[in-house]
């Protein structure tokens, strides 16, 4: 039996980032033989469009570029996303650093001025609260070797 683990969709590349493209990560095939895969957009998932404006956290709520506050969209999309945790019992996720979801290193300071502060994306702090193990799109060859 495979272990499940929660993945971004946009890094097996389907077309969910804001602008409408993906994150295609090519040793992200080499999962598929191991972990059983369950894929999350939270963003998506959420109710926001593809393609949207892009959004950044400032003082715990998300903003789009544009000004509109976006945070109840963001949560509902974490919501789900912990659904699907909770229904697969998965403790390994595999998530877009830098995303205002997901990221789990690194996020945009909010002033969409392209500069990056530690600090974790909305789903990404629920899913670490939960006690899921998360890895960036950098970290794909850990989870290989696991």
């Amino acid at each position: 039996m495979k272990t499940p683990l929660l993945i971004s969709r946009c890094l097996l590349g389907e077309n969910t980032k804001y602008n409408g493209k993906n994150n295609y990560v090519e040793n992200i095939e080499l999962l598929k033989d191991k972990y059983e895969l369950f894929l999350c957009c939270p963003e998506v998932m959420g109710g926001l469009s593809i393609p949207r404006d892009p959004s950044e956290i400032k003082n715990d709520i998300v903003i789009s570029n544009k000004g509109k506050d976006v945070t109840n969209e963001f949560l509902l999309g974490a919501e789900k996303t912990i659904d699907i945790v909770k229904r697969n019992n998965i403790k390994l996720a595999l998530l877009k650093d830098n995303s205002p979801s997901c990221g789990s290193t690194m996020i945009y300071d909010g002033s969409f001025s392209q500069k990056k502060i530690v600090g974790m994306g909305i789903t990404a702090k629920k899913l670490k609260e939960l006690g899921v193990q998360i890895f960036t799109e950098n970290e794909i060859e850990t989870l290989i070797n696991m």
